[in-house]
């Protein structure tokens, strides 16, 4: 079993502090949910634990089995085992789906051992029909001229292909119509198990009908304020940030979309 720990993480962006002392653990065989008003941190959090150079992190740590993860470039995060399917994948033309995922499978194996071209292609068009994705898509430039949907089937796709001990999912459910959320949510739930954990930021109860997460986190204010299991996510859809925010007596504004 495998352990991510975030302990009193601040991140501040632009000279803007975001985080003000995130406190997390998760274990693999476990899949958490954080949600929160906008603008509260959620996104911040993820890049910060992957390492965006753009977050600047003042106080706190994050270590994967011990190991603290602050002091690794971006590089050496994926390879200890954390990946980051994110909000709004990058388009890269010239570099092809099989290329870019071959490329990030052989990263992470011992050097001059490449994984052999023809398991790697049985199993990527394996999970590509998991996936209900066209086999052209594997040669098709990563992410260039994909629709909102198949730019987070195809994180999905990285993942499975991977098989990262932690994936942090970014608002993977944003924009997407049922179909798709179905299927997204099917490649989660297929790698879900004791090797394995999530941490997924979502503003949508649909996301957690389909991943029901073993335990959910609210963040308002750069911090994690309350935490419980899935119902807590169906009293938020219901009621709003408004009334748990009063119950705990925060001084937080929120928007007219949170309340």
């Amino acid at each position: 079993m495998s352990e991510l720990a975030i302990t009193d993480l601040h991140v501040e962006i632009a000279g803007k502090e975001i985080l003000k002392g995130v406190n997390l653990q998760l274990k693999t065989g476990e899949i958490h949910a954080i949600m929160g008003p906008n603008g509260t941190g959620k996104s911040t959090l993820s890049e910060a634990i992957m390492g965006n150079p753009a977050y600047k992190v003042t106080q706190g740590s994050v270590k994967l089995d011990g190991q603290e993860l602050l002091d690794l470039p971006v590089d050496d995060r994926a390879r200890a085992g954390l990946f980051l399917a994110m909000q709004y994948p990058a388009e890269i033309p010239g570099v092809s789906n099989a290329e870019f995922i071959r490329g990030a499978l052989n990263a992470r194996r011992p050097e001059g051992d490449p994984v052999p071209a023809r398991e790697f292609l049985q199993e990527l068009y394996e999970k590509m029909d998991f996936l209900d994705m066209k086999v052209e898509m594997a040669q098709r430039y990563l992410n260039h001229g994909f629709s909102g949907g198949e730019k987070k089937r195809n994180e999905i796709l990285q993942m499975l292909m991977i098989k990262p001990k932690f994936a942090i999912l970014d608002e993977i459910d944003s924009g997407l119509d049922i179909d798709a959320l179905k299927v997204v949510s099917k490649g989660v739930n297929d790698l879900r198990g004791p090797g394995f954990g999530a941490l997924m930021i979502t503003h949508y109860q649909r996301l957690l009908d389909y991943v029901v997460p073993d335990k959910v986190h609210v963040m308002m204010g750069g911090r994690v304020v309350a935490e419980g299991g899935p119902d807590l996510a169906k009293r938020l859809e219901k009621e709003g940030y408004t009334k748990l925010r009063d119950e705990l007596g925060l001084d937080i504004e929120l928007t007219d979309e949170d309340v």
